[in-house]
């Protein structure tokens, strides 16, 4: 991985690695990263907790939603709007979830708007990879780098990724957002300086 240096190439790389690995070992990655979260006390405190619905063979985030809700925390969830950026809605259970236009599950209540974001107290982002100073690769739309800039500097910022997406350096342009840690299956959560 060490030659990879353009992010459309390291990006096809790690889809290529998550599409090789079966569907047991991404549900066993997910249900491991959703442990390690909910016993973090930035989340075991949260009041509100910014999060995702995972798609395709990202490590699932449904059952982290589910019992994130079931435990009682204001879960927002986002939407993605035509210019890219994202608007935000409350989850009230799996049966609030409904198919956005581009084919995502999105939250079915009202909007709260792209600021919202600034009120959570715990932010958990996909990434495709990050690396050990928390500089994190996505899917390219710029989208959470977008939202990232709203939240402050002492919320937690947390990426799920597979063991091995924890890299020694990601590619990375001015516009590009850190997150504070990430979770993975093996080592739980990983913060960064």
């Amino acid at each position: 991985m060490q030659d990879i240096v353009s992010k459309s190439d390291l990006r096809a790389e790690l889809r290529r690695r998550r599409a090789a690995m079966t569907p047991d070992d991404r549900a066993a990655a997910g249900r491991s990263i959703r442990d390690a979260l909910l016993s973090v006390p930035e989340v075991e405190m949260a009041g509100t907790i910014a999060a995702y619905v995972s798609i395709g063979t990202e490590p699932d985030t449904r059952g982290l939603l589910f019992a994130l809700w079931k435990r009682g925390a204001y879960v927002i969830l986002p939407r993605v709007l035509p210019d890219g950026d994202l608007d935000w809605a409350s989850y009230e259970g799996p049966d609030s979830l409904v198919e956005g236009p581009r084919g995502c599950l999105e939250p079915s209540e009202p909007s709260r708007g792209p600021g919202a974001v600034a009120s959570a107290d715990v932010v958990i982002v996909p990434a495709l990879a990050t690396d050990r100073t928390g500089m994190r690769l996505g899917r390219g739309g710029g989208s959470y780098d977008r939202a990232l800039a709203r939240v402050g500097p002492a919320i937690l910022t947390v990426a799920p990724l597979y063991d091995s997406e924890v890299l020694p350096t990601v590619p990375a342009e001015p516009h590009d957002r850190r997150v504070r840690a990430a979770a993975t299956p093996s080592d739980g959560m990983l913060r960064f300086g």
